[in-house]
Formats: structure tokens, C-alpha cells, sequence
């Protein structure tokens, strides 16, 4: 039996099923900003010791955890309309706790989806709860341990009645930025959260269906391209430039207090100063190569796969953790396939190059591209789904909280009030003006990087998108040609009007005779 009480009836302003490391934190962090939450987890000794552990005096003015040891009396706890927010493993571990819910719920009451849901699930959940009276928020959770804590980026999507009842919890409990600036506003701590009128919340309104979870999976893409972007890099400084950990901590640094300042970039700094505690080797050092995936980035790439919105860096990312994970063919394999001559610790080869400036451009470059991509696969997506998605607002919510946090995403919600309608981030003034004054440096690296045989798809795929991107014309009519020839596929002509396709008789006009 627990060791606590059954709650009384509706006392809690919102309620949590859920108490592992995302879960306990948002509960945490709900209570913090003076909410009564009401707390369940399968396993009830989990509540107890949660409960246990966090006592009300350390929680925020008016703030309280609510502990249920029977799913019904948790419910049961929850003031009218219910808001339950569900933060579980995504699939079908989320199905079962909304199938356990729904007979303890009464009509207009709100489950809310905080999991790594994919989105066509969630436009599912929505509909079947719909059909029982009960509203669904399928919402994309950024930040980690630490965000759900002390404020993550938050990507509600579903009915505007449903985002209703939820907005005052998400507004109060995201990260805060300052409003001019768009730099997240720090020095929150336990028991005493960022006030929720402090700056401007990193939450939003994203659009109904699975709106929320489709910019969550998309923001995951762009974080796969962010990551094998810095760890090209950091490839590309070790082992072409022979720069120590040590070295490149400081190099990485010191990009953090420029126009690379991120998340990202920050701990990476944090990650090649450390060391490890079993040997005392840095600690970069003794992680092996082989790296995993969780299969968002993977959904990312198959729907722009299905929309026909090219996404390259992002997909390079993912085949590049792909390959990363075959460690027993690539030791093999480097064994037998030798390497090209490599200039190792020869910074000025070609002489008269700061190598160092020239990867924290291409990196800066790579990453527009990187963003441009995921940006525009969002507004495919938002019109085909007719989600009416707003793209300024999206790179907002993304400034704070969540882990792609940046001050260049200050840039892009600044592009977006430039244009609205804009069709793609390199055709902004401020994008296309970095781009032209970083592009030889990128270029250098990337050539560079080919001809001493250091891998870098991303830093090659993002260039590639920016070439085909500003091309007027690619060779896509020999490719057309080609499969008129062999499939009738049709074309179009230069000379004639969009949208008409003809085909050539190629046994009779253009085919040579061939000798039997």
C-alpha cells in the first residue's frame, strides 16, 4: 500500500502521468510557477519516492504535488476541465495510458501528448479522443533534462479550444527570451522559476492536428544537421590541422561569443575540457565512434522524401551516425583502403589561410543551409496540411529552451517579419549577404577536406544545396531526356508554356539504327 493518502476530490490545476527523468522535471517545474499538480506513474513506489523527495516547502509560492496511487483517484484529483499531460514512451506505450485515461474522463477534458510522438499518430489520437468529446494536444518538449526543468521550448498543435485550456500552463512553465534581443533569460532555480511575464515565452500556437509534434520533428532534423556540422569541424580541426582537445575547447569558445553563439556549440566547448574520471584521458577521447539514433531524424527525411522538399544536410546527418555505427567494417575497411598524403599540422597549406576563421565560416554557412532546409520543409508541410503554420513565430519559440537554441535564430524570426511569404532563408538580405562574404572560405574547407580525405557530407551537402539552389540551369534536362528515352515519361520545353509535356517517338526520330 502507499505510504500517502488518497487526494481529496479536485484540487489540482493539471495533472501529470509520468515520472521518469522529462516527467518528474515538468511536474517540477509546473509546481514551481505555483500550480497543483497532480502526479501518477505506473509504479507506485516511483510516485512515493518523487513525492517524498520533494517536499512542499522547497516548491514555489502555491505550488504542490498531488500524488495518486490508483489512476481513478489521480483523475478524480484533477480540477474541471481536466488538462493531463502525458510524457511516456511514444507509441504505443502512449496508447495504452490514453486507453487507461479515457473511462475516467468526462467530456472537455484535455489529454495532452508531451512524447516524441510522430505526428500522424497524433492526428489519430486526436480524432479518436474527438470522438468520445475530449480535446488532444499533441505538443513537441525541447530542452532535456534541464529544459523540462527550468523552462523548455514548447510546440503545442491541435484544436485552438484545446490550446486554449493548455496556454496558460505552457506560457507559464517555457524559457523566456528577451524581447529585443531574443537571448534566453537564465538564473532560474529550484523553487524560484524565471517569472512567466519575464520575457516572452517559447511557446506558441502551431496549428491544429499534429501540427505541434510535425515542428518538433522537424526541429529534431535540424538538430541532427547542427550536431554533425560542429562534429565536422571539430573532424576537420583534429585531423587536418592537428589541433589538441584543449586547443579546439578554446577555438569553440571563442565561437560561442559570436554569431555561433548556441546550446550546442557551448557544451561542445564544456564536452573537449573534459575528463575522463576512470583514466583521466580526456573524456572525448575514450568515447567510441558509433554513434546512435532515436528515429526522428529518420521521419524528417522521409517526409520531405514524400513532399519533394530537398533536405540534404539534414539527410547526410542521419547516414552519417549510419555509418558511424558499422565500426567493425570501417576498421576493417581502413586497413585495406588507403588514405590520400595528408599536410598533418601544416595550418598554412595552402599558405596564407587562418584555417581556424575558415571552418567557423563554413560551419556558420553550412548551418544556414542546414536551417534553410528545415524551414522550408515546414511551410510544405504547413500548406500541405493547410496547418497555416507561421514560420517567424516557430523560430521564435525555437531561441530558448530547446536544444537548437541560437542567436542566429534572432536572425530568422527577423527574416520572417522582413517577409512573411519568404520562400527559402538564402534569399533573405542577411543570409545572403553572409553567404557571399563566407562562400570562398567554405568552399576552401570542403575542397580541402576532399583532397586529404576527411569526410565532411554535411559541410559538402549544405554547399551542394546552395549551388543547385542558385543555378538557373542544372543538367535535369539530360536526366528528363534519359527517361523519355527508355520510360515515355514526357517533358517539358524551354519554348513552351509550364505545365505542357510532350514525348518524342525516339524509334523514329533520334534513336541511331543498331545492327542486329
Amino acid at each position: 500500500m502507499p505510504s500517502f493518502a488518497v487526494p481529496a476530490p479536485a484540487t489540482a490545476d493539471v495533472g501529470l502521468v509520468g515520472l521518469a527523468v522529462m516527467g518528474a522535471n515538468l511536474a517540477l517545474n509546473m509546481a514551481d510557477h505555483g500550480f497543483k499538480v497532480a502526479v501518477y506513474n505506473r509504479t507506485t513506489s516511483v510516485t512515493e519516492e518523487f513525492v517524498a523527495g520533494n517536499p512542499v516547502e522547497v516548491i514555489g509560492a502555491g505550488g504542490a504535488l498531488v500524488p495518486g496511487a490508483e489512476l481513478k483517484d489521480f483523475v478524480a484529483s484533477i480540477k474541471r476541465p481536466r488538462r493531463i499531460v502525458i510524457l511516456v514512451k511514444a507509441g504505443v506505450g502512449t496508447d495504452a495510458v490514453i486507453d487507461s485515461l479515457v473511462p475516467h474522463l468526462e467530456a472537455g477534458d484535455l489529454v495532452v501528448d508531451g512524447g516524441n510522438a510522430e505526428w500522424t499518430d497524433t492526428v489519430r489520437r486526436e480524432q479518436a479522443l474527438a470522438a468520445k468529446g475530449l480535446l488532444f494536444v499533441g505538443s513537441g518538449v525541447s530542452g532535456g533534462e534541464e529544459g523540462a526543468r527550468f523552462g523548455p521550448s514548447l510546440m503545442p498543435g491541435g484544436k485552438p479550444e484545446s490550446w486554449k485550456l493548455l496556454e496558460p500552463v505552457w506560457k507559464a512553465i517555457a524559457a523566456k527570451v528577451d524581447a529585443k534581443t531574443g537571448k534566453p533569460i537564465a538564473g532560474a532555480a529550484r523553487g524560484k522559476p524565471v517569472p512567466k511575464d519575464a520575457g516572452v515565452p517559447c511557446t506558441t500556437y502551431i496549428g491544429p492536428g499534429g501540427a505541434g509534434h510535425y515542428v518538433k520533428m522537424v526541429h529534431n532534423g535540424i538538430e541532427y544537421g547542427d550536431m554533425q556540422l560542429i562534429c565536422e569541424a571539430y573532424h576537420f580541426m583534429r585531423d587536418v590541422l592537428g589541433m589538441s582537445n584543449a586547443e579546439m575547447a578554446g577555438t569553440f569558445a571563442d565561437w560561442n561569443a559570436g554569431e555561433l553563439d548556441s546550446f550546442l556549440i557551448e557544451i561542445t566547448a564544456d564536452i573537449l575540457r573534459q575528463k575522463d574520471p576512470a583514466t583521466g584521458k580526456d573524456f572525448v577521447d575514450v568515447v567510441l565512434d558509433a554513434a546512435g539514433q532515436k528515429g526522428t531524424g529518420k521521419w524528417t527525411i522521409n517526409s520531405a522524401l514524400d513532399l519533394g522538399v530537398p533536405v540534404q544536410t539534414m539527410a547526410e546527418a542521419v547516414f552519417a551516425r549510419t555509418i558511424s555505427s558499422m565500426k567493425g567494417e570501417r576498421v576493417a575497411a581502413s586497413k585495406v583502403i588507403k588514405p590520400p598524403a595528408r599536410h598533418h599540422h601544416d595550418q598554412s597549406h595552402p599558405p596564407q589561410k587562418d584555417w581556424i576563421g575558415c571552418v567557423r565560416e563554413a560551419l556558420y554557412c553550412s548551418k544556414i543551409c542546414s536551417y534553410a532546409q528545415g524551414f522550408a520543409l515546414m511551410q510544405a508541410a504547413g500548406k500541405a496540411n493547410e496547418w497555416g503554420l507561421k514560420l517567424g513565430e516557430i523560430a521564435m519559440i525555437f531561441r530558448g529552451g530547446c536544444i537548437i537554441r541560437a542567436q542566429f535564430l534572432q536572425k530568422i524570426f527577423e527574416a520572417y517579419q522582413r517577409d512573411g511569404g519568404l520562400p527559402n532563408l538564402l534569399v533573405d538580405p542577411y543570409f545572403a549577404g553572409v553567404i557571399e562574404k563566407y562562400q570562398a572560405n567554405w568552399r576552401a574547407v570542403v575542397a580541402r577536406s576532399a583532397v586529404e580525405g576527411v569526410p565532411v557530407p554535411a559541410f559538402a551537402s549544405a554547399l551542394c544545396y546552395l549551388d543547385s539552389y542558385r543555378t538557373e540551369r542544372l543538367p535535369a534536362n539530360l536526366l528528363q531526356a534519359q527517361r523519355d528515352y527508355f520510360g515515355s515519361h514526357t517533358y517539358e520545353r524551354t519554348d513552351q508554356a509550364r505545365g505542357e509535356f510532350y514525348h518524342l517517338e525516339w524509334t523514329t526520330a533520334g534513336r541511331p539504327e543498331r545492327k542486329a
